[in-house]
């Protein structure tokens, strides 16, 4: 399963740090950019939660893996083929869609193979082998740029191949016995919101700490232009976007083993912290080195989150249930994603990218209070 999320997210990360910079250059301008982003993380969160349903539903994983994974190596040569914003926005939002199809049934999948005991360390190294497509993929970017600078529309095409590779390591998947939650119930598009009401209050409280945070976490996109018009070149930009998924790909395992340890929570919240001064960093610093200090705080903070906070999920949820869990949280996850990414865009263009990142670390050392102060320590963890 890790070997799939490497080979995808080489051809993914291979693109998207230089994804702002091609919009740029057919037109897009940065309001654009962040509803496009927005617009896509919420079609992808949509169909996490439908998604994460049907597989608790049926019973099965690995088909919704296979579909997922091969609907994004499909969207990738579809953004060289053309620049109207309309087919942009719909390559852009396929490869979000099979980002959706899979996600609730990979993570059950990693659930599945972990106890409660182990979860950080299983989901630490997941994380870690996804987050090294993260480098190889811009670094491979970064090495066909300096032959041939600006012809970001062939990279699109090259980034077909890892996509392929994802696709046929997925096929190496065997399906695990898991017992069907309910095969014959009728599963609308929006019918895993329903679990909200029936999940358990610690997983609300910890779900709804979460959304906060992603109300004021935008794309990383807005970091690489805040980089790119503090004077870096193309080139550097695309190296510290590498620097900060290696230090998340290094940091993310050792963390998770960590996390087992003190406890996810801890972990979770240090996290928080650490994003916040990146935030602020990034609102006053214009400095070259210290972008470089802020992307490996950043880097840190990545490897204290997104795997951290689903492994919590998973803890508190029932077995039968994972995939609606994470894939519920994820959907409303999304959905913020996209208001966060088009409100930074707008106050960006309205007040400056200062007045943005400041308010986003002001909101975050507050959600951080939330969960010091509001959610107990999970038993587990």
């Amino acid at each position: 399963m890790s070997l799939v999320s490497l080979f995808t997210d080489t051809a993914s990360e291979m693109l998207y740090p230089v994804m702002p910079i091609y919009l740029k250059t057919i037109g897009f301008s940065v309001v654009l950019i962040g509803i496009l982003e927005g617009i896509a993380e919420a079609t992808a969160g949509l169909s996490k939660g439908y998604f994460g349903k049907l597989s608790d539903i049926s019973g099965r994983r690995v088909p919704f893996v296979q579909i997922g994974y091969a609907l994004s190596a499909i969207s990738k040569p579809m953004m060289a083929l053309f620049t109207f914003p309309l087919w942009i926005f719909s390559a852009r939002t396929l490869d979000r869609f099979g980002k959706g199809i899979r996600t609730g049934a990979r993570d059950a999948i990693l659930s599945d193979e972990a106890t409660p005991q182990t979860k950080g360390k299983v989901f630490g190294f997941h994380r870690s082998m996804d987050t090294l497509g993260a480098v190889i993929g811009p670094a491979l970017a970064l090495v066909y740029l300096s032959f041939y600078p600006k012809d970001y529309k062939t990279l699109f095409v090259i980034a077909v191949i890892p996509g392929l590779l994802a696709i046929v390591s997925s096929l190496l998947l065997r399906e695990k016995k898991v017992q069907a939650n309910a095969p014959k119930v009728k599963t609308g598009f929006l019918s895993f919101l329903k679990y909200w009401k029936q999940s358990p209050l610690a997983y609300r409280k910890l779900v709804i700490g979460l959304l906060v945070f992603t109300l004021f976490n935008s794309s990383d996109v807005f970091l690489l232009l805040q980089a790119k018009q503090a004077g870096l070149d193309d080139t550097t930009v695309i190296g510290v976007y590498i620097f900060y998924n290696l230090i998340y790909a290094l940091f993310a395992f050792p963390i998770g083993i960590l996390a087992d340890r003190v406890g996810l929570k801890t972990i979770f919240v240090t996290g928080l912290l650490l994003f916040a001064a990146v935030y602020a960093g990034m609102a006053m610093n214009t400095n070259l080195y210290l972008f470089f200090g802020l992307f490996f705080l950043y880097g840190v903070y990545a490897a204290a989150s997104e795997g951290i906070s689903k492994a919590w999920i998973s803890n508190i949820a029932s077995r039968k249930d994972t995939a609606t869990a994470i894939g519920t949280f994820s959907g409303l996850q999304s959905i913020c994603t996209m208001l966060a990414s088009s409100l930074t865009g707008l106050i960006w263009f309205q007040f400056g990218a200062t007045t943005a990142f400041m308010l986003t670390a002001i909101a975050t050392l507050v959600v951080a209070g939330y969960f010091l102060y509001t959610i107990p320590k999970p038993e587990s963890a």
